[in-house]
């Protein structure tokens, strides 16, 4: 197993990773909408929310030189399952097709006061050319 681990996402709020590689695959830790440089929660609407959880899994990612387009699992925990739709037309926009698979479940509640938080499955496989 290597940890992975960097500036431009959040650091973790209790004793786990950032991300580890395990063989073939980058298991991400839950992100949530916080700017890394200032600790702060980002986004008045949901979308936002999930603009930015988006940005800091991306940045966790780029770190084991991989992208959203490798993720190949994600879990949505979402606090308020009205917020559904909003959150699926920014996840549209952030990954394309072939989607990943994806679970969504609506929590009670979360770590810290935010609407989201996303966990991802990601490939580190190296594409045969």
């Amino acid at each position: 197993m290597e940890e992975i681990n960097t500036d431009a996402a959040p650091p973790s709020i209790g004793p786990f990773s950032q991300a580890i590689r395990d063989g073939d695959r980058i298991y991400v830790s839950g992100q949530g909408p916080v700017d890394p440089a200032s600790g702060d929660i980002v986004g008045d609407t949901i979308g936002e929310q999930t603009e930015r959880t988006l940005e800091n899994i991306d940045a966790v990612l780029a770190a084991a030189e991989r992208s959203l387009d490798d993720v190949v699992k994600a879990t949505v925990f979402v606090q308020d399952m009205d917020d559904y739709d909003e959150i699926n037309g920014v996840y549209a926009e952030r990954f394309s097709a072939p989607y990943p698979a994806r679970s969504a479940v609506q929590v009670e509640d979360l770590p810290i006061d935010i609407g989201v938080e996303i966990e991802v499955v990601a490939s580190a496989r190296e594409e045969e050319t």
